[in-house]
């Protein structure tokens, strides 16, 4: 295994493997075990990102801006993946049999990604986060017209109107589009980084190999991520506390199971 600590040589690109059904769920139970041995790592995690979440809630609340509450609820979770580099730490870790580590041990590695390949990959996601909420915006000025955006605080019956009902249904399905394609370039991107020498567009492209070698496999697990991450949405983002920390570790033990290291 790459010492994660700093500088080593290059990695060799891992062999994809075929995966079975069986090793989601192999990947779920993994991913709870390891947040029950080291839960509160997992809630430090969780509690960044849902707290975070309830801060921008707040803003959009406080100045009056709640309509773009719908695109931030289906893009927040694409910073997930990057959010969650501490908890494939984590799980690395328990794997090889460390158990003794602290909390600064973990930071102590997530800061030294610094000088190598999560920074390029961690803007890729911001910017991809970005670019949805400006293609929301511009969806919604499309079908509703620029005027709706300065009354929507007002009511919400525009979206009852067929205008309203056709921009949910077609920001449905380019938000799932968008997702896919997020979940295609970083399902086992960010694990790998973390555990190899690779740059991020090798990283990437390997991901996506994963993906078109299992797609059975890896639409079900993005069913999975998407169902446990609407159910961790509500009430107030609450549940994410648990579900972030679960599918977190989960991806770690996926991308285990999704490659075999040829050094």
């Amino acid at each position: 295994m790459t010492d994660v600590s700093g500088h080593g040589a290059p990695s060799k690109v891992p062999r994809v493997n075929q995966m079975a059904m069986g090793d989601l769920w192999y990947a779920l139970r993994m991913g709870a075990r390891d947040f029950y041995r080291k839960p509160m790592m997992g809630l430090f995690f969780s509690h960044v990102y849902v707290v975070g979440g309830w801060l921008i809630y707040l803003f959009l609340f406080v100045t009056e801006q709640e309509w773009w509450a719908i695109p931030f609820t289906v893009g927040f979770p694409l910073l997930g993946p990057f959010l969650a580099v501490g908890l494939y730490e984590v799980s690395r870790r328990l794997e090889i049999g460390d158990t003794d580590f602290r909390r600064n041990d973990i930071f102590g590695v997530i800061w030294r990604q610094r000088l190598r390949q999560l920074p390029s990959m961690a803007w890729v996601v911001i910017v991809y986060f970005l670019f949805w909420s400006f293609f929301a915006h511009m969806l919604f000025a499309l079908f509703l017209g620029p005027s709706v955006l300065t009354n929507v605080t007002t009511s919400y019956a525009y979206l009852l109107e067929p205008e309203g009902v056709s921009m949910l249904v077609v920001g449905t399905a380019f938000g799932a589009v968008f997702a896919l394609v997020l979940f295609a370039l970083t399902v086992v991107s960010l694990p790998l980084l973390l555990d190899k020498e690779l740059d991020f567009v090798t990283a990437m492209l390997t991901s996506i190999k994963v993906v078109q070698r299992n797609k059975r496999v890896m639409l079900v697990w993005a069913a999975t991520i998407a169902g446990l991450t609407f159910l961790g949405l509500m009430p107030f983002l609450v549940g994410l506390f648990v579900v972030l920390p679960i599918l977190g570790h989960a991806t770690w033990h996926i991308y285990r199971r999704a490659l075999t290291p040829l050094d």
